[in-house]
């Protein structure tokens, strides 16, 4: 089946979506100790969330890269998730979707959120041939992201390194099993619709 080139695939309940973030030790261990984000996380600053785990593996190489060690899964509201993509704009200037730039440069200054599409990873961390969602949060969306919608923070990092280990020793079938089950997310079209660039 072919894939489409712009969907939101994650793993998802009927009421929670998990999203990836990592970060250095001091702030993701005690966010898994905690369930909530530490005070030495910067509310005042966008944080991006992925509900592409392979994507994420991308970005932090496996929780290898220097200040990105520990793997976060966050587990938040369906309904705060799609009050951001409600909220949101695309975090670049895409002709057609925007009637000018002068409009999305407004549009971007007061969105609490910011979508991103990226090429989707395989086992490999290369590339896919479609795209899969980053959305940035700032301002009201971070507060709202560490005070209400998160239900649930665990540490992802071993599993990310054992599929790694799977990966690197050629049992992709094995690293594939271990992958979060992630599919389509059911967002409505008036969520999407601006933001598919």
């Amino acid at each position: 089946m072919d894939e489409p080139q712009h969907r939101i695939r994650a793993l998802h309940t009927t009421s929670t979506i998990t999203v990836y973030q990592a970060y250095a030790p001091e702030i993701g261990l005690p966010a898994v100790q905690e369930g909530r984000f530490p005070a030495v996380w910067k509310r005042d600053r966008m944080t991006w969330i992925k509900p592409s785990f392979l994507w994420m593996m991308y970005r932090c190489g496996w929780g290898a890269k220097e200040g990105q060690e520990t793997v976060l899964a966050v587990e938040i509201s369906r309904d705060g998730f799609e009050w951001a993509l409600r909220n949101a704009c695309l975090s670049s200037y895409v002709r057609g979707a925007h009637p000018d730039r002068a409009t999305w440069q407004r549009e971007v200054k007061r969105a609490p959120a910011r979508v991103q599409w990226d090429p989707e990873r395989d086992l490999h961390l290369q590339p896919l041939p479609y795209r899969s969602l980053q959305l940035g949060l700032s301002g009201e969306a971070v507060r709202r992201y560490a005070d209400e919608w998160t239900v649930a923070i665990r540490d992802m990092t071993p599993l990310a390194h054992e599929i790694h280990a799977l990966v690197r020793s050629g049992d992709l079938a094995s690293a594939t099993r271990l992958l979060p089950q992630e599919r389509p997310y059911p967002a409505g079209d008036e969520s999407l619709a601006h933001l598919l660039g």
